[in-house]
């Protein structure tokens, strides 16, 4: 595996190397050690997929608040997504900058997110599957997000969502007083 850390501090891509031959290929998508060796966290209780159905649904963006706030360690395994993170760590020189990769079942990238970022993608397919590695269980109180389309964050989204949950056009503005 090859291991790139991002513009954000803490977000790490993290690229297969495949072994080829006659039949197809081999590629290690997770190893203790090496996650070790970049400082990254290795233990993941809940492995989770998604599968969006329409090119440019949006989903996110999404995270959980402290102590439950999570670990993710995110791949597409069937089409393409825009993967998008945001940094809310307060006190990160990065503090509410985005940035965004594509992950696809053909460049095999995986996007690894520190605690403190929100998270969500849009597909670039119909029949998208993203596979998660998280590191903590899901605390439904603790569940939380931000807007997809927030000014303070101003994400570059390749498209209009053809999708996108009620639940996920709700969220807060970074910004918004209680009223």
């Amino acid at each position: 595996m090859r291991f790139t850390e991002t513009e954000l501090n803490g977000a790490w891509l993290v690229e297969t190397v495949p072994l080829s031959d006659a039949r197809g290929s081999f590629a290690r998508t997770f190893c203790v050690d090496e996650f070790r060796e970049h400082g990254l966290e290795t233990t993941f209780v809940q492995h989770s997929m998604s599968h969006s159905v329409t090119k440019h649904t949006l989903r996110g963006m999404h995270f959980q608040r402290a102590p439950h706030a999570e670990v993710k360690v995110v791949s597409c395994v069937r089409g393409a997504i825009l993967d998008v993170i945001v940094d809310l760590r307060p006190h990160s020189p990065h503090y509410r900058r985005w940035a965004a990769y594509e992950l696809s079942d053909t460049n095999c990238r995986q996007l690894y997110i520190p605690k403190g970022f929100a998270h969500g993608f849009q597909t670039l397919h119909d029949n998208a599957t993203v596979s998660y590695l998280i590191s903590e269980f899901y605390n439904p109180q603790a569940s939380t997000g931000v807007r997809w389309n927030d000014r303070a964050f101003a994400i570059d989204w390749p498209a209009k969502p053809t999708v996108l949950s009620d639940k996920d056009q709700a969220w807060p503005l970074l910004d918004a007083s209680p009223a």
